[in-house]
């Protein structure tokens, strides 16, 4: 970056300070993009390579509470969370602090060569938050996709088997294993295969769609899947069965009720490992501390990443002590694995979670919005589905009268909630649904104010 280039951007961004003490208001002084925002643009299209998309086109210069604050001065409110990760705010007391203490006493040791308590205490609060009361053991990496990957390493060690069993419309990250487990292909797979063998997937419980009705899919679906585990693949060679207790990307699918207990109990009878991914469902995000909670289901391994250190990387694999002890020494861990200050993020994003009751306000986001966005599927045809929990919603829109996804019309939502200086986010397998994924920490009135926007923006679109 030159001199000048530098000294501008000092001069747009510093002024302006995160954190919650940032007025909690949308406020618009430019179009959006604003002109800054557009230089960084074109600066980015330079610089950066063309496979990092983004979803908004503003840069930001401070967030906290509710909101995010672009470089052009504009307040937008924030249903986004950076996808699920700034749950306790963009810059929370208690995690700014532990971060500015660890950074000052120091930043990487390399865990594996000189340990550190923080590591250790990390993996205390996980073994105890998590479901299940039997003794447990977690190992830290940096992303949600390691997570993943680690913990079918660990389950393949445990079992002796090779076979994974995923679902229809799964996202489970990048690396060559996550990509071959993740469903969608664009744009996650296209061009990037081969892809890692032994990987099965299986039709999900998806209540909007399923050919018998809501009522009927969880047991229709746990009956099929289970079918297709012993005939297909054979319950002998399966070493885990891996799903998200809510589906993410693939679009805020709540299974059919009876769908998890159904598939965790044949992996009990069978010897296979059950695992659930908790990356964007965990740390209170749905209402409870684990999404697989809300049904009783006490999976064998967890992996958790997104929300757990208020912003900062840090990933997680949790469970059941002897699985967790099957891989031999050295099999397990990362350069940057469990790294001090991303600890410290996490330890103070839990106490925050605990301090500010974020589970219970979880709850009270969903009774917020819920009625709301209802009120709007009575109102717009193409809304069909409205689903979720806690703070984890979204609303699938489609051709009115049909099933028949409309991508373009969600598209069109989206960008003019944008406009508006609303971030909002899409997802799906087709590409339509709108997704709301606020920070727990939002204050209601801007809850209230985003879902105006939301409401005009259908009427627009």
């Amino acid at each position: 970056m030159t001199n000048s280039a530098t000294d501008s951007f000092r001069a747009a961004v510093l002024p302006v300070r995160g954190g919650p003490g940032l007025v909690q208001e949308r406020r618009l002084v430019t179009q959006i993009p604003g002109p800054r925002s557009i230089d960084l643009l074109k600066r980015r299209t330079d610089a950066v390579a063309r496979g990092v998309s983004i979803a908004f086109p503003v840069f930001i210069a401070a967030a906290g509470g509710g909101v995010v604050v672009d470089v052009d001065g504009n307040s937008l409110i924030d249903l986004g969370a950076g996808i699920a990760v700034v749950s306790v705010g963009n810059a929370a007391e208690h995690v700014v602090a532990a971060v500015s203490d660890q950074v000052a006493a120091f930043t990487h040791t390399c865990f594996m060569v000189t340990p550190y308590e923080g590591y250790v205490a990390v993996c205390e609060q996980l073994n105890a938050r998590t479901p299940g009361d039997f003794a447990k053991k977690s190992a830290l990496f940096n992303s949600g996709a390691e997570a993943v990957e680690n913990s079918v390493k660990i389950a393949r060690a445990f079992t002796g088997r090779s076979a994974v069993v995923v679902f229809d419309h799964a996202y489970h990250g990048r690396t060559n294993l996550t990509m071959a487990l993740t469903a969608k292909n664009m744009p996650y797979k296209e061009s990037f295969g081969p892809f890692a063998p032994e990987v099965y997937r299986l039709p999900m419980a998806y209540p909007y769609r399923w050919p018998t009705g809501p009522e009927n899919c969880g047991p229709e679906a746990a009956a099929a899947a289970i079918s297709a585990m012993k005939t297909q693949v054979g319950a002998a060679n399966i070493a885990a069965v891996l799903i998200e207790p809510i589906q993410g990307e693939g679009g805020f699918i709540v299974p059919g009720t009876g769908f998890l207990p159904a598939l965790s109990q044949f992996c009990t009878d069978n010897g296979i490992v059950f695992v659930a991914d908790e990356i964007q469902t965990g740390f209170a995000r749905t209402g409870a501390m684990f999404a697989s909670s809300h049904e009783g289901v006490v999976p064998d391994l967890i992996t958790t990443a997104k929300g757990i250190a208020g912003g900062l990387p840090l990933s997680a694999v949790t469970g059941r002590a002897e699985i967790m002890d099957a891989a031999h020494v050295g099999g397990l861990g990362g350069t940057y694995g469990g790294n001090p200050v991303a600890c410290a993020a996490a330890l103070a994003s839990m106490r925050t979670i605990d301090e500010l009751g974020l589970v219970d306000r979880a709850r009270d986001i969903e009774a917020l919005m819920m009625p709301r966005l209802r009120a709007m599927a009575e109102k717009f045809r193409c809304i069909g589905d409205v689903r979720g929990r806690g703070a984890m919603i979204a609303v699938e829109i489609v051709k009115p009268g049909t099933l028949e996804p409309d991508a373009a019309t969600t598209s069109a939502v989206a960008k003019a909630c944008h406009a508006a200086g609303v971030v909002v986010l899409t997802a799906g397998t087709f590409g339509n649904v709108l997704r709301f994924l606020p920070p727990l920490v939002i204050p209601d009135h801007l809850l209230h104010e985003g879902l105006d926007v939301v409401e005009q923006a259908f009427l627009s679109s």
